[in-house]
């Protein structure tokens, strides 16, 4: 046990120093990042407001979409105080950009915070999608279908009404474990009633208020997409504790291939795996961070992170091979726990 405790001690130093300089957070690439999304964004809204045609209106509106879904991801950097380290503007923004689309951002940094230290460990953790086969086995026939057609139910039908009701439940659900979520209850319900009361008397003084519920509609389908397709990618089929925390999150968690443009967009989060272990370092370190990580596994002889196909491929396969999280798989060095499909 001795030696186990110092190995253990010894690998997490060296993992702290191979990546001590990667934590340090520009606020000008953050803000970058930020501003060139909620520009693009807020210009293809420009765009499909003035335009009369109703197909260039819906057309415009779809990307918009997209780009707001990842707009909404820097709110994920903002949680962790990476994106610009202003602690200011990484409370206000993310709540200014989120209650006009109804997302509880308050609540959900706080079930986040639960999420990080409950990965892989306790599967009261918020944020996992995974059934267990306890679970699958004591759930009502209709509900056993939905497990089998989860991620298109999630992706596609429930998409962002889905992740808002979700957090909601959660919220309520949590805030005996984390009191300080009554509060954060409190201050979303106020934010998006003020918020979309204002809204709403603007749109109703001008008569576009039912223009306005369809380009909404239409925001929350696509960003919702984005969205569920991401919380469900970042886990799924993971679940397992290893030795040590930061191991446990190393092989619990999904790193994807993708381009340098789809990393920047999803803003790092491809790199899952180095995300958890170390959440403190900002986006566009992770790439870096992965690699000299992977480097400090292999001289230690532990299995090395892996990285799967892009989002679309590791969606698709994913969503055909559904599965429940089973009893501890002994012949996996990794801890994971076995996957029954289903």
């Amino acid at each position: 046990m001795g030696d186990r405790t110092m190995t253990l001690t010894s690998l997490s130093q060296e993992l702290r120093q191979v990546t001590a300089d990667l934590h340090q957070v520009n606020p000008l690439v953050g803000l970058l990042r930020f501003s060139i999304l909620g520009l693009i964004f807020f210009s293809l809204v420009t765009l499909a407001w003035l335009t009369p045609k109703v197909s260039l209106f819906v057309g415009a509106t779809m990307l918009a979409g997209i780009f707001y879904g990842y707009w909404l991801l820097c709110t994920h950097d903002m949680i962790h105080r990476t994106l610009t380290g202003w602690n200011w503007f990484d409370a206000l923004m993310p709540r200014l950009i989120s209650w006009p689309m109804l997302w509880p951002h308050s609540i959900y940094a706080e079930l986040h915070r639960l999420h990080h230290g409950w990965n892989g460990i306790d599967l009261r953790d918020p944020e996992r999608v995974q059934w267990t086969w306890q679970e699958y086995q004591q759930a009502h026939p209709l509900v056993r279908w939905y497990v089998r057609h989860q991620w298109v139910c999630d992706i596609f039908v429930l998409a962002g009404f889905g992740m808002i009701f979700k957090t909601f439940i959660k919220g309520v659900r949590f805030q005996t474990v984390v009191p300080r979520i009554r509060q954060q209850l409190l201050l979303d319900i106020t934010g998006m009633l003020l918020v979309n009361g204002i809204l709403l008397i603007l749109l109703i003084s001008q008569g576009v208020l039912l223009r306005y519920l369809l380009f909404w509609l239409i925001l929350e389908r696509v960003a919702g997409v984005i969205g569920q397709t991401r919380d469900h990618l970042e886990h799924y089929a993971l679940w397992g504790r290893f030795t040590g925390h930061q191991l446990t999150q190393f092989y619990a968690c999904r790193n994807l291939n993708t381009s340098s443009l789809v990393g920047w967009l999803m803003g790092g989060l491809n790199y899952h795996g180095v995300h958890h272990a170390f959440p403190d370092i900002p986006f566009n370190r992770l790439p870096e961070a992965f690699h000299r990580i992977q480097g400090v596994l292999q001289q230690h002889g532990l299995p090395l992170m892996q990285l799967e196909p892009g989002y679309l491929k590791s969606t698709y396969w994913w969503s055909r091979h559904p599965s429940l999280i089973g009893e501890v798989d002994n012949s996996d060095t990794t801890g994971r726990h076995c996957m029954i499909p289903v």
